[in-house]
């Protein structure tokens, strides 16, 4: 009788194995078919207009609000009809005025709160606070970040701490205070104002490059870990040099050729891109080619590039916000 029984447990092991094997030989002959579909379909997208989101009903929260693009993003959010714009940052007269003059402009009831993003339990407090005075966030918006603009050598220790823990870390922090009930609710979108140079480096920004790399691999992980949580959307945004105090005087070779970008640009391309669930925006669309580049070419050849576009020298006579 045991030998019976033996018999059918190898018999039956036998069959889950050969049906486990046809069921991965399936996938595997599929697999072309699926990213060849996937490539049309964002052919297409490029060609026919796509789907906008209504943002009606969103609370979106800016960190970093008070100021440059998280300023103009408060205005757009609120110029598209979200319900409430909750501006988070470290100076309290910036985070003020533009909080007044969301209010005035465009109706929207907006409210600010002190809050560095480096602090990890006064940002996990002011959450709280947020979710006890406003309500739940459904949209959060990673924006704050700070440059020092020096070399290794020449940067002090604890601001190279500081930059990573504002542009790097605070996003670790917001993220895990909001995402939880964004995930309740089944509705939501996490944004993550990152930067070209996460993608191509360059000298006398070591920190902010090197910041701005984490955080995107961050999202990257984080955009991929929520594929499979419907109504759960995350875009990430990698402008080039964007005209605001931030980099004031940075400076690239041919201006005409490679001019910096509107903050108002950004913003509206980033309202844009979260209301057609874009998870990664390259601006302008000509970085793609960098990306492309970087990929292709040897490394001699890039390093002439740099040279030719005045990267090695831009930050020389940096002076922006730090």
């Amino acid at each position: 009788m045991w030998i019976l029984q033996l018999y059918s447990q190898k018999r039956s092991s036998l069959y889950l194995k050969v049906v486990m094997e046809l069921n991965n030989l399936g996938h595997a002959l599929l697999f072309p078919f699926h990213i060849l579909f996937c490539i049309l379909k964002a052919c297409f997208g490029l060609l026919l207009p796509s789907r906008r989101k209504d943002l009606s009903g969103e609370v979106v929260l800016i960190t970093g609000g008070g100021r440059g693009i998280g300023r103009h993003l408060g205005k757009e959010f609120a110029k598209h009809g979200a319900k409430k714009v909750i501006l988070w940052g470290r100076t309290e007269r910036c985070l003020k005025e533009t909080c007044e003059e969301i209010s005035l402009t465009t109706g929207v009831e907006c409210h600010y709160f002190l809050c560095d993003v480096a602090n990890r339990e006064e940002v996990y407090k002011q959450a709280k606070v947020v979710r006890e005075k406003v309500g739940d966030v459904t949209i959060l918006v990673n924006n704050a970040a700070v440059v020092h603009g020096k070399s290794l050598m020449d940067s002090d220790d604890d601001a190279l701490m500081k930059t990573q823990h504002i542009n790097t870390l605070g996003q670790f922090w917001t993220t895990k205070a909001f995402l939880p009930r964004i995930l309740e609710l089944c509705h939501g979108h996490v944004v993550c104002i990152n930067s070209i140079l996460s993608l191509s480096s360059i000298p006398g920004a070591i920190d902010y490059c090197t910041s701005k790399a984490s955080s995107l691999a961050f999202m990257e992980s984080l955009t991929l870990g929520l594929l499979n949580c419907p109504g759960v959307g995350c875009t990430t945004v990698l402008p080039f040099h964007t005209n605001t105090d931030m980099f004031q005087g940075m400076r690239v070779r041919f201006p005409q050729l490679f001019p910096p970008l509107n903050p108002e640009l950004v913003a509206q391309r980033t309202v844009d891109a979260v209301r057609t669930n874009t998870p990664f925006v390259y601006l302008p669309w000509t970085m793609h080619a960098l990306v492309i580049l970087k990929s292709l070419l040897p490394q001699a050849a890039l390093e002439e590039i740099h040279r030719f576009s005045g990267c090695y020298t831009c930050m020389d006579t940096f002076k922006g916000r730090t």
